[in-house]
């Protein structure tokens, strides 16, 4: 793999690759924690938040995933799995630092693709390439928030198999979902690249980071 066309690949794409911070309110974490803890209302004993992971705005950080920028005026594409909680508050954290309240404005539970939108104008974006192109051994790049720590991680490696069927939950509690017509890649996957984009050496967007198997390699 040409050492060039990765930097420039990551070059063109990293831009308009971002972070999606998932936040609750305190009242509601304590209302589910009690819920799973007892099955009821809250009552003594319930494990403590601590107050530095409660903002100023009573919201407390429940998880974070990926995503990326497809329109300059801030529409942005990243999975289903990651804003499944209608509940939730969802804020993106650009490349260049900025942190914007998005709109979650649609959700496709069978592709588990979701549509966000921000305020925002003349973003860098990803172009869509063509999924239906990819071939075995083709060259991609994987960009996203690798295990929720790292920001705009980059791992790289081949198409490693075409329309395969897995059957994935986004949580250990949630009930597994067939996904089809997946592109299966050797690139490195961790929790948080989910809603990252899949690109090619011509860094066109050909799929979207959405499952790991536990324990391959």
């Amino acid at each position: 793999m040409a050492i060039s066309k990765i930097k420039n690949t990551i070059k063109k794409v990293m831009p308009a690759v971002v972070s999606i911070v998932i936040s609750k309110s305190l009242e509601s974490v304590e209302k589910e924690m009690a819920h799973e803890f007892y099955g009821h209302a809250p009552l003594e004993g319930l494990p403590e938040i601590p107050d530095e992971a409660v903002d100023s705005h009573g919201m407390v950080k429940i998880g974070g995933g990926s995503g990326f920028v497809v329109h300059s005026n801030g529409v942005i594409l990243t999975n289903k799995h990651v804003v499944i909680d209608p509940e939730a508050e969802y804020m993106i954290l650009l490349n260049d630092g900025q942190k914007l309240k998005a709109a979650v404005l649609a959700r496709d539970p069978v592709e588990d693709i979701a549509i966000l939108k921000v305020d925002a104008k003349d973003l860098p974006t990803v172009v869509l390439g063509d999924s239906e192109k990819a071939e075995l051994g083709e060259e991609i790049l994987a960009i996203g928030n690798a295990l929720g720590l790292f920001r705009n991680t980059v791992s790289s490696g081949i198409v490693s198999g075409l329309s395969r069927t897995i059957k994935a939950a986004p949580d250990p509690r949630a009930m597994p979902q067939e996904m089809r017509g997946l592109i299966q890649t050797d690139a490195a996957i961790n929790p948080g690249n989910s809603g990252g984009p899949l690109v090619n050496l011509a860094g066109e967007a050909i799929g979207i980071n959405a499952a790991i198997v536990y324990g391959a390699q």
